[in-house]
């Protein structure tokens, strides 16, 4: 999946189609939990470890797997906001 706009904007729908994405032998677990407790883009990018054994993800294994891919995430919205900064400093 694309990441068109920052992921700390995204909808519990995009959540879901990223989830259908990355994990989808996880997608039925994860797209009741996602509804039920509305995790946002901004919810996403906060998740633990034990969030996720709340979400119905037990394996430690497939945890650390969605905590790195969480990490990448977190990364690549770090590195846009500050390409935006260095574009609003450098356009001035």
């Amino acid at each position: 999946m694309d990441l068109p706009k920052q992921v700390s904007l995204w909808s519990v729908e995009e959540v879901l189609e990223w989830v259908q994405d990355q994990y989808p032998s996880l997608a039925d677990t994860l797209q009741k939990a996602i509804i039920k407790h509305a995790i946002s883009g901004r919810a996403l990018l906060r998740l633990k470890e034990h969030h996720l054994e709340l979400l119905g993800v037990e394996a430690e294994e497939q945890q650390q797997e969605i905590l790195q891919d969480l990490l990448l995430l977190r990364v690549h919205e770090e590195v846009n906001e500050l390409s935006d900064i260095c574009s609003e400093l450098f356009s001035s």
